[in-house]
């Protein structure tokens, strides 16, 4: 049997423990019983100015279950696989939900928003690695980068992972489903210093399919190139100014976004975006579709972390907010349904029509005309309840269309409604190594604080 043909017995021997878990829940007296059950194995190693730093093996997973009985919820948790051990499990949430106030909205999804036939997403590419080679390729993308210029004088190292495994859920309405899935990832950190002045950046790849992902040697030439870039960085004057993200930071205000919609969010009445469906959150130029089924996607999925039916979906349309993200709890407690979100979104893709499609890195740094690019952000500084946002920031001044200068120890700040409201256009150099699918992002003004 090959080491693929192994993942995918696993899964199905899984399924098999789930169903028995389900039925010691349904014995105990449960009106309502989930099981999942996850696994990981791979290798992940680190080089560092050459010497093998750390090699990691990983095979563990663990089986958690909550039980409903009543209106009341009680969850446990198990990595022991054996009967006892389930049995045990299955014991140990009967009776936590014997003492959990009695929740209306708690229980499972709804039956017939559940996926009992998911299809085949081709997530799983199995890659047979050696730790000698795992080490080789790490080893290449650092000396790559360490030999690109002498004034790449430190490494915070090249580390390579590779991951394959499997999920499984299943539930007391009569769903057990799960799928094979695999992720690969290489990435490399450098320092440059020239004089007192020292700077650290990195660049990396990942991919499901491991024969996928960009050559060793030119991420880390790219981790020099962009550590290079900051060296000689200055402050900003305080003031407003236009500003650009580029597009692999650029996710990160969508993911502000994200928060705001989110049903756990919502129904605490957490959100600046309470009451926003069908209203006017983005540019009318804007839309956002959620495409859960892309073949081999970093963030596809079939079904959600409840085994809802993932489906495609609009998610902001000509600028207007079309639906909330929601889970079958967060969904009863406001009198909707579930999107099938629990665990998160899946695959969301920008398109920005006429002018505001502002092309490659090079036209959207032209459209920026002068300004600041952002190119890595600090902190933790945004309110999801009111919407300021206030982050730590670097990146380069432009000027008439051209990098003039790297900037460093600078705060950007603003309000998330003005944020979105202010996007002039988004560039076509989408970074694809994520669940937000975007280009670079020019946001007409923001306050700059600086010297």
């Amino acid at each position: 049997m090959t080491e693929s043909d192994s993942i995918i017995s696993q899964l199905e021997q899984v399924k098999v423990r789930v169903a028995k878990v389900l039925d010691m829940a349904k014995s105990l007296g449960a009106d309502g019983v989930e099981v999942a059950m996850s696994r990981q194995q791979g290798l992940s190693v680190t080089t560092r100015m050459g010497e093998v730093e750390t090699v990691e093996f990983t095979n563990d997973g663990a089986l958690g279950l909550t039980v409903y009985k009543e209106g009341r919820k009680g969850s446990a948790s198990t990595a022991d696989l054996s009967e006892a051990a389930l049995a045990q499990t299955v014991q140990a949430a009967v009776n936590i939900a014997k003492y959990t106030s009695v929740d209306e909205c708690s229980g499972l999804a709804d039956k017939e928003l559940l996926e009992m036939n998911p299809e085949d997403l081709d997530l799983y590419h199995h890659k047979t690695l050696s730790t000698d080679d795992a080490i080789a390729l790490a080893k290449t993308c650092e000396d790559s980068a360490l030999a690109y210029d002498k004034r790449i004088t430190n490494s915070d190292g090249a580390s390579l992972d590779s991951f394959e495994g499997f999920k499984v859920y299943g539930n007391s309405n009569g769903q057990i489903v799960g799928y094979p899935s695999s992720r690969h990832s290489l990435s490399c950190v450098m320092i440059a210093s020239k004089g007192e002045d020292m700077q650290r950046d990195y660049a990396y790849t990942v991919n499901r399919n491991f024969d996928c992902m960009d050559d060793a040697k030119e991420i880390g030439i790219k981790a020099s190139i962009e550590v290079l870039s900051r060296l000689g960085a200055h402050k900003l004057p305080t003031g407003k100014v236009p500003v650009m993200f580029r597009a692999d930071i650029a996710n990160t205000i969508f993911g502000h976004f994200i928060a705001a919609i989110s049903g756990g969010n919502l129904y605490r009445k957490s959100s600046f975006l309470l009451d926003a469906i069908g209203k006017q959150v983005f540019p009318d130029f804007l839309s956002i579709s959620e495409r859960p089924h892309i073949k081999k996607a970093l963030a596809s999925s079939a079904f959600d972390s409840e085994g809802v039916k993932t489906l495609d979906r609009e998610i902001i349309v000509d600028g207007c907010l079309e639906t909330y993200l929601l889970t079958s709890y967060s969904a009863r407690k406001l009198g909707l349904t579930t999107t099938g979100h629990a665990g998160g979104i899946h695959n969301w893709l920008l398109q920005a029509k006429g002018d505001a499609n502002g092309g490659d890195f090079d036209a959207m740094l032209k459209k920026l005309g002068t300004g600041f690019l952002v190119t890595e952000l600090m902190g933790q500084g945004v309110n999801v309840v009111n919407g300021d946002y206030s982050r730590g920031a670097a990146g380069f001044w432009v000027e008439n269309g051209q990098i003039a200068y790297p900037v460093s120890e600078v705060t950007i700040a603003g309000n998330l409604s003005d944020i979105f409201k202010g996007l002039i256009a988004v560039g076509s150099d989408t970074d694809m190594r994520g669940s937000i699918r975007t280009g670079s992002l020019l946001i007409d003004e923001m306050q700059v604080a600086g010297s």
